[in-house]
C-alpha cells in the first residue's frame, strides 16, 4: 500500500537567502582581526618580537604611513 504525500501549499523558501549571524559571529573576528594589526604595528609589545630586519623595517614603514 503505497502511503501518500502531503505537498506544501507554498514554497519551502520565499526565493531569497534569509541568513541570520549573532552579533558575535561579526564582532570576534573584527575583534581578533583589532588584536593581531595591534601587534604587527607595535611589535615590542609582542613576545617574541625579534624577526628577519627585512620584516621589521617593512613594518616601520607601515605604522609609520598608518600614524600619518
Amino acid at each position: 500500500m503505497a502511503a501518500r504525500t502531503h505537498s506544501r501549499p507554498h514554497p519551502a523558501t520565499t526565493g531569497g537567502v534569509d541568513i541570520r549571524l549573532p552579533w558575535w559571529a561579526l564582532a570576534l573576528p573584527a575583534l581578533a582581526f583589532l588584536v593581531l594589526l595591534a601587534l604587527i604595528l607595535n611589535p615590542s609589545d609582542a613576545q617574541a618580537a625579534t624577526g628577519d630586519p627585512a620584516v621589521t623595517r617593512l613594518l616601520e614603514h607601515a605604522q609609520q604611513f598608518l600614524a600619518r
